[in-house]
């Protein structure tokens, strides 16, 4: 059974290099210092204070939003071929104890917000947060896709727009730019469309602190912030080396996305889907999103959130013990090292 997903200042940075140089003691130490970010800011409550249907739910960062630790990707939803299926998976989520759903303007050309918007219906929407995407980094394209998102989800309002794919140095410019998609993101929530702003990314930890140091730069702070967080990015170019403790730090939500590497990690024979789920679950992460293209799968991925147990530093360094070889040069995490997980890059027209 195959199971997929989908700053600070100087001192800070060099408190990350630090930290990132010595892998072999960040591998024994690393879900203690998970905990101690969480615990050191007083986000206790991001640690399962509650739970609904068995899933444990956390803080979204600073927006006082709880979510629930697992949630559903939304680009598999519009690659299932019985569309009537791809809703009974999102309402059987709901159902179940999920209430963080992923999508994006352009997954499948739209079918995953269309499926969404019809599986919303009939009183689904209200349990939901529900999260999508725009690809607009000008303010005309921007808005013209999150009109297009609300119409397509069936809603008057989205909880989460992030901006995606800010995989490259001229994105956090021209997005924060006059006339930037920033501001078409600004009247939208200023006008109750959207709830709250962050953004995503999967191609280097580097580029997402640019974003950080542009936000911060323009009196903004982000509510959320989506990035790989898996067994391998602890290795290689590590977003949770690098990225992690600066949204710990400003209390911005943090989205753990492509625990399984969009399956890839797990042709490296390393490790199960429940120990990917598992390592993404234990840091500090208000959602890990994982993509589920049947009712197997999402029973799976139920499962592995209600039986999550924070890890103790002997598990978490076996679990990066196995891993390291694997993870050498990114082989597993092609959306860092190719261009085949770069929508954008295959259709620059999205970005406008």
């Amino acid at each position: 059974m195959r199971v997929e997903d989908e700053n600070g200042g100087n001192e800070l940075r060099n408190q990350q290099n630090r930290r990132g140089a010595a892998l072999t003691r960040r591998g024994f130490l690393g879900s203690s210092l998970a905990a101690s970010f969480v615990m050191g800011l007083g986000m206790e409550n991001s640690w399962a204070a509650e739970n609904r249907n068995g899933i444990p739910y956390r803080a979204l960062g600073h927006t006082g939003e709880k979510v629930s630790i697992i949630g559903l990707g939304g680009y598999h939803i519009g690659m299932q071929s019985d569309e009537q299926e791809s809703i009974r998976i999102i309402r059987t989520a709901i159902d179940g104890g999920i209430n963080f759903l992923d999508n994006c303007w352009d997954y499948n050309d739209g079918a995953s917000e269309i499926r969404m918007g019809k599986a919303l219906r009939d009183g689904y929407r209200r349990k939901a947060f529900l999260m999508t995407k725009i690809d607009g980094r000008d303010k005309k394209t921007a808005a013209k896709q999150i009109e297009e998102s609300l119409r397509r989800l069936q809603t008057d309002h989205i909880d989460l727009l992030q901006f995606h794919e800010i995989i490259r140095e001229s994105d956090p410019d021209r997005i924060f730019a006059p006339g930037g998609g920033m501001e078409a993101a600004l009247e939208a929530k200023k006008s109750g469309k959207i709830r709250r702003i962050g953004f995503t990314g999967h191609k280097s930890p580097d580029i997402h602190l640019k974003m950080l140091d542009m936000a911060f730069a323009h009196q903004f702070k982000f509510d959320t912030v989506q990035m790989p967080l898996n067994v391998m990015d602890a290795h290689y170019n590590s977003f949770e080396n690098k990225v992690l403790p600066v949204l710990v730090k400003h209390e911005i939500g943090v989205l753990g996305m492509k625990p399984m590497g969009d399956h890839l990690i797990l042709n490296s024979k390393t490790v199960t889907p429940v120990e990917c789920l598992h390592y993404a679950m234990n840091l500090p992460t208000s959602v890990v999103i994982t993509g589920c293209d049947s009712i197997p799968i999402l029973e799976q991925a139920l499962k592995a959130a209600r039986t999550f147990r924070p890890m103790s530093e002997a598990e978490l360094a076996s679990l990066l013990a196995k891993t390291a070889k694997a993870a050498q040069n990114g082989q597993y995490e092609l959306y860092k090292t190719s261009h085949q997980f770069d929508g954008t890059y295959h259709n620059p027209q999205w970005l406008g």
